[in-house]
């Protein structure tokens, strides 16, 4: 239940997060999900794809630096509370966030989890029947 989540670096100019889309865009890669963080020099673009591999090499083709990360996707209610759950059994289980983003469709909720120890996150969550979602199920949303 591990998704593969790129984190691109992008210098703090205007239309850079353009031209990532475009190419991705051409290449016939869609973007699932993303969040984009910045500093007064650089931002960084972390974003689920349909297709990591020719992603990551079309990207350094045109000489973007990429990072591929393993995160978790807990696919649960959106409903006051729901996540509280969650966060609280990755807590007591001792795991830390290192960032999460998330992103809603009607009464679901997906989280992306970048944890500091991700194939215990996973284990830990579905133990506790909360449920993740695999890439091939996220890539379809």
């Amino acid at each position: 239940m591990l998704i593969k989540q790129l984190s691109i670096f992008l210098e703090n100019k205007r239309g850079r997060f353009t031209e990532v889309a475009k190419i991705l865009g051409n290449a016939g890669i869609n973007m699932t999900a993303f969040t984009v963080s910045e500093n007064s020099d650089f931002g960084i673009l972390r974003l689920i794809v349909s297709d990591t591999d020719k992603a990551i090499q079309v990207l350094r083709e045109h000489t973007y630096a990429v990072s591929v990360a393993d995160v978790v996707c807990l696919h649960c209610p959106n409903q006051p509370g729901a996540l509280a759950k969650a966060m609280e059994v990755i807590t007591q289980a001792g795991i830390f966030v290192e960032y999460m983003y998330a992103f809603s469709q009607g009464e679901a909720a997906n989280v992306i989890i970048r944890p500091d120890n991700v194939e215990r996150c996973a284990e830990v969550l579905k133990e506790n029947k909360l449920e993740l979602i695999a890439a091939s199920e996220l890539y379809k949303l």
